[in-house]
């Protein structure tokens, strides 16, 4: 009797979501993630940008006009709702495997070395290019295909150019420069 009430219990509530799940879901439904937040972040992007640049000086009723129309215009056709029901994924995937990076590496290594920081500011940008070429691809734009097809000898070129960047900067180091030897032999001063 006891695992039969369980049953009903599950399945009466439904085992994954529950309650927050359904609430989620009738967000969904009214459109809360396709329209209200991409209007909102819209919003508050142009709003900030407007505010901070202050090309209307204290007026900040133009910001607010101006954000909201171009808030919803961006809203007028679909892409704005179907590139951030790509994007955002993809980029809350990326930033779990940095976290995951960060959490494993911080056993081991010290982060207040430079070097790591750049290391990591290094794998924040390949999977920032991850994410925006595998949106670009799923929303259609033909330069997904592109990169899908020639990943390779982007990397490679990447890869041959940093290469060399690490090469030529490294060169330096053991050579201090000419001017750094703390005195100048000029043409007048060397009879005396």
């Amino acid at each position: 009797m006891m695992f039969m009430l369980n049953g009903v219990f599950l399945q009466a509530y439904g085992y994954y979501g529950g309650v927050i799940g359904d609430m989620l879901n009738k967000w969904a439904e009214m459109g809360f993630f396709s329209y209200l937040l991409p209007f909102l972040l819209i919003f508050a992007m142009v709003y900030g940008v407007l505010s901070s640049m202050q090309i209307f000086k204290e007026n900040r009723a133009i910001d607010g006009v101006i954000a909201l129309s171009i808030g919803l215009l961006a809203l007028q056709f679909e892409f704005v709702p179907v590139f951030f029901s790509e994007v955002f994924p993809r980029l809350g995937v990326g930033l779990a495997v940095l976290l995951v990076l960060i959490i494993l590496g911080g056993f081991f290594i010290d982060p207040k070395k430079a070097g790591i920081m750049y290391t990591m500011l290094g794998i924040g940008v390949v999977i920032a290019i991850i994410v925006l070429v595998k949106t670009s691809g799923a929303v259609g734009w033909s330069s997904g295909q592109w990169w899908g097809d020639n990943w390779e000898m982007v990397a490679g070129g990447l890869f041959i150019l940093i290469l060399i960047a690490i090469i030529t900067g490294g060169s330096n180091k053991g050579n201090p420069p000419s001017s750094s030897a703390g005195y100048t032999l000029s043409p007048w001063r060397a009879n005396s």
